[in-house]
């Protein structure tokens, strides 16, 4: 990820899902507390590929926390066998949550990390958006999500019990 701007364009699918495998890379190596991911269903994500599981691996201590938002989880289910397996080993730094009552159309696409980056789409169907490390960027979307963390509930367990 270059450190050389403050904020970057994202030009595309490809480019959307670089920021990305290179924003858990940078979390693992620098070690960053808290991690928020929003999206309808992270279809679009790299997140079950081999190298985003193993920084993702790196990066998970106890004192670490990952909030992932969507609409429903059901891609991640059916796209990221990998990381479903590692999330359920890190189920007690993990949490997932579900907001049904956002639009879709409201419901952003994002990652943020305080003292790292902000990857915000802001058109969806070419992924186009911005690579932030602005302060005021990443706050603003930490007080984005919160608000829509308000209106979730837990969603997706790590594990479901059979009866």
């Amino acid at each position: 990820m270059p450190d050389h701007a403050e904020v970057s364009a994202i030009h595309g699918r490809g480019e959307f899902q670089e920021s990305i495998r290179q924003a858990f890379a940078e979390a693992a190596d620098a070690g960053w507390r808290e991690i928020r991911l929003v999206d309808l269903d992270f279809a679009e994500w790299p997140l079950g590929e081999k190298s985003v599981i193993e920084d993702l691996t790196r990066w998970a201590k106890p004192y670490r926390s990952l909030v992932i938002v969507a609409n429903h989880f059901d891609e991640v289910a059916r796209r990221h066998p990998r990381w479903v397996v590692w999330r359920q080993l890190w189920s007690h730094i993990v949490q997932c949550r579900a907001n049904t009552e956002l639009e879709s159309t409201r419901m952003p696409t994002l990652l943020t990390a305080r003292g790292g980056v902000t990857i915000r789409v802001h058109e969806r169907t070419h992924h186009r958006g911005t690579l932030s490390r602005r302060a005021i960027d990443v706050q603003s979307a930490w007080e984005e999500i919160d608000d829509i963390l308000l209106r979730s509930e837990e969603s997706f367990p790590a594990t479901t019990l059979g009866i």
